[in-house]
């Protein structure tokens, strides 16, 4: 989600304006704006607009993409894909495991609900809240590095700890799958989507998605609440990415792929006859 894409071809200007006006038409109500946001100085206009603080955000983020040639690094039908679900189930609880440049977007796309980012780089972190001082960010530390994806993946069943029957994520520390670590607030809530578009994962010594796919697995699984919960997995294209959420996240939940991305829809316990005795989680 860090990568830095700039575009100086007229290509590449054509598919950033598509995008601004993509998100310009996402936002109604703010489509009369779209005409005039560029000419007139935004603090003024911010200031002349009686709106609450959900509203300014939305304003600022359509600002935002529209000057800035740094975009989301999703593809617009990708991004289609969750915006379609936060729309029908907004205000809800959203965990995007990754801060980006597509950060501010997914926050505007969940007016009044709660959108939670977590970041493995605590630098980072700062860097993008600078900018967005608006957005609900924390750091995470993660215990898995990619080269021992495989080995994982091999070797979770026979820890009592990992096991379908034991879904804890909080204060477990003999499965070094489960995020352990978290921020309270993150155990605190029942979250109706999640994002997975990081930590890194393209190179031996980086954190790889595993323990996010298998974390995110386990908070679904753990619901008690109503409704289901919805994951949206990113780079599905590269080899650990699609061998976990095969495993954790299971193809018979799989209700979408566009792209590189594919949508989860896992439902709560509590509205599945699914028999969790099973060790295995697909």
């Amino acid at each position: 989600m860090k990568n830095k894409l700039q575009f100086s071809n007229e290509k590449s200007t054509s598919r950033l304006l598509i995008l601004a006006v993509a998100i310009l038409f996402l936002f109604s109500g703010a489509l009369v704006l779209s005409s005039f946001l560029l000419a007139v100085d935004s603090p003024f206009l911010l200031r002349t607009l009686s709106v609450d603080n959900s509203d300014k955000t939305q304003l600022e983020t359509i600002l935002h993409y529209a000057t800035s040639r740094v975009v989301p690094q999703q593809s617009f039908a990708e991004i289609k894909v969750s915006f379609d679900v936060l729309l029908s189930r907004r205000p809800c609880n959203f965990l995007v495991f990754g801060l980006g440049h597509d950060s501010q977007m997914w926050h505007s796309f969940n007016p009044h609900g709660t959108t939670l980012f977590l970041e493995e780089d605590p630098k980072w972190v700062q860097t993008v809240l600078k900018t967005a001082p608006f957005l609900n960010a924390r750091n995470v530390v993660y215990r898995t590095k990619l080269s021992e994806a495989e080995k994982l993946l091999q070797s979770y069943r026979w820890e009592p700890e990992c096991t379908q029957k034991k879904t804890l994520l909080r204060g477990n520390d003999k499965c070094r799958l489960a995020l352990n670590m978290l921020p309270e607030e993150v155990y605190d809530k029942e979250w109706d989507l999640i994002m997975i578009d990081a930590p890194r994962g393209y190179f031996p010594e980086a954190p790889g998605r595993m323990a996010a796919i298998y974390s995110a697995a386990v908070m679904a699984r753990n619901r008690k609440g109503k409704g289901d919960t919805h994951v949206f997995l990113h780079d599905v294209d590269r080899r650990v990415e699609k061998a976990y959420a095969e495993e954790f996240l299971c193809r018979k939940y799989l209700v979408k792929a566009q792209g590189r991305l594919w949508h989860f829809q896992i439902p709560s316990p509590n509205t599945t006859s699914d028999s969790l005795a099973s060790t295995n989680f697909c």
